[in-house]
């Protein structure tokens, strides 16, 4: 289970913010797909088996789009903001950089 939101874009592809538990951390995750369905599908390929996107609470921002559709994967992720809403200056990292490191943490 993740907090997150989707947004569909003029073209009729959405993207797909989730924030997702890692370690003591958390970490937000954006997904670029045809849907909403396929998005999750491609994290859950990834071995990132229970994810699941109920409602809408946080979507991803226009700087989040911005990101992730300039990504050639189209699935990044980086440390999510802490509870009080300050944002880590941290940038994007492709999605494997995330798996690397889940591998070293197990």
């Amino acid at each position: 289970m993740a907090a997150g939101g989707f947004c569909k874009l003029p073209n009729g592809t959405v993207v797909v913010a989730l924030n997702l538990p890692y370690g003591s951390a958390a970490v937000r995750v954006l997904v670029h797909a045809q849907n909403r369905a396929r998005a999750l599908t491609r994290l859950r390929n990834l071995g990132l088996r229970a994810i699941y996107l109920r409602g809408n609470a946080a979507p991803p921002t226009p700087d989040e789009v911005t990101a992730v559709l300039h990504h050639p994967d189209g699935l990044i992720w980086r440390t999510a903001p802490a509870d009080n809403g300050v944002m880590v200056n941290e940038l994007w990292h492709p999605i494997r950089a995330l798996l690397r490191r889940s591998a070293v943490v197990q």
